[in-house]
């Protein structure tokens, strides 16, 4: 329906929902609430009337004594390894969070970067979705451009997803991540069958440099036990450090925990084994770290032992038992000993083998650095299209990074 002139819209929420980059999807506004007004016409020419938000998303008179703009950029790691650390899979899934606190209607364009630059962004970038509020068209022509007026206040800005693969099924290069082997902040390593009866298991942790975004090789630090410096994008900076390892149903117990750094927490009984290396022991400057385990499985039947003395003294049923021979007897020649300890040894590996873990993963959060590579290059309000913010009046500007692991870092036994 229609009052004075203008078209009433319905008043949604800001977080209604994402919509994909179809190809029967108009461009514009309007693919995920309907056609819109605003559909190819410029935000200053839009009329407002009777208090009615010109947008749906966005509420009339905002108001801000401080703007401010912020941009949060999240990576969740999806990643399998083979046990010779060889990627099997390597999956990214980003999400853009935006904050806008600005008075008016500001009209903000984000550019966004990949590794080598914003020319092959369109090969990097798989399955982007965005907020109906950013105009499609615009990224069609420059991908990477993302041209909107915001909601007020927090809502997620886009969404995408990176293959971390080095190479394609096909052999050859997959865009500019393909330049490169796959770059991991932490690499696991898993052995087992140790020891002399194959019941000990160990698991490495190695800190390796990660690229920050000036694209030179920065050493990775572990987090401050206070919370604050580091994690920035020249310099990122490791927490939450956490290392699981499932367990086999026929481990019954592990006798012996030993972690070189950490904290190892097992209850007999339970599936997985946690390994925690907090941000304080991070923050002290070691690279590798190692724990040692040994597992107990269900108790085997124990082989009767042969009598040592020869006279049947050695079980209950024979204790004071006389043997049948005859007192004096021709002594027949006895067989040497034969050390049957190897074959113990050998016998107990190949039981203790079916308790080893066949899988291990880690989890971590690292600040300041992206595994795709993916940076904001710059945040920008166009004054011209803007309306009710002063011309004098420059937003603060803000974007982080982080990479986050839960249980997404897999490496197979």
């Amino acid at each position: 329906m229609c009052d004075a002139g203008t078209a009433g819209t319905v008043n949604l929420k800001p977080n209604a929902g994402l919509r994909g980059l179809g190809s029967g999807g108009k461009t514009g506004f309007g693919t995920a609430f309907g056609t819109s007004p605003l559909q190819g016409t410029p935000s200053s020419l839009v009329p407002q009337g009777h208090g009615t938000p010109a947008l749906p998303w966005r509420r009339a008179n905002v108001r801000h004594t401080s703007n401010e703009l912020y941009a949060d950029v999240v990576e969740t790691l999806s990643v399998t390894l083979a046990p010779s650390g060889r990627p099997l899979a390597a999956l990214a899934s980003g999400t853009i969070a935006f904050t806008s606190k600005v008075s008016g209607v500001p009209d903000i364009a984000v550019t966004l970067t990949g590794p080598s630059g914003k020319h092959n962004l369109r090969s990097v970038i798989d399955l982007p979705v965005f907020h109906p509020c950013v105009r499609l068209a615009r990224w069609k022509e420059q991908p990477g451009l993302l041209s909107f007026i915001p909601p007020d206040g927090r809502f997620t800005l886009a969404g995408y997803e990176v293959d971390l693969m080095p190479f394609a099924e096909g052999g050859g290069l997959a865009g500019g991540l393909a330049a490169s082997p796959l770059k991991l902040p932490v690499s696991l390593e898993v052995k087992t069958g140790l020891g002399p009866t194959g019941s000990d298991f160990e698991v490495r942790l190695q800190l390796n440099r990660v690229f920050g975004s000036t694209g030179s090789t920065q050493p990775l630090r572990g987090g401050n036990p206070g919370g604050g410096g580091g994690g920035g994008p020249a310099s990122p900076s490791l927490h939450e450090l956490k290392v699981s390892v499932p367990l086999p149903a026929d481990v019954r117990n592990l006798s012996e925990i030993r972690p070189s750094r950490g904290d190892a927490t097992y209850i007999p009984g339970d599936r997985s084994l946690e390994w925690s290396i907090s941000n304080k022991e991070l923050s002290q400057g070691t690279s590798s770290f190692a724990l040692r385990c040994t597992v107990v499985g269900h108790m085997a039947e124990e082989e009767e032992e042969e009598d040592p003395t020869g006279f049947g003294f050695n079980t209950v049923a024979n204790a004071y038992a006389y043997d049948d021979e005859p007192y004096q007897s021709v002594a027949s020649p006895t067989k040497p000993a034969v050390d049957t300890t190897a074959d113990k040894d050998e016998k107990r590996a190949a039981q203790n083998k079916i308790l080893m873990p066949s899988s291990a993963s880690v989890s971590f959060a690292v600040k300041g650095w992206l595994a795709s590579g993916i940076k904001v290059e710059s945040i920008v309000v166009d004054p011209r299209k803007s309306r009710g913010l002063g011309e004098h009046v420059k937003p603060y500007k803000g974007v982080k990074y982080l990479t986050v692991s839960k249980r997404g870092v897999e490496i197979r036994c």
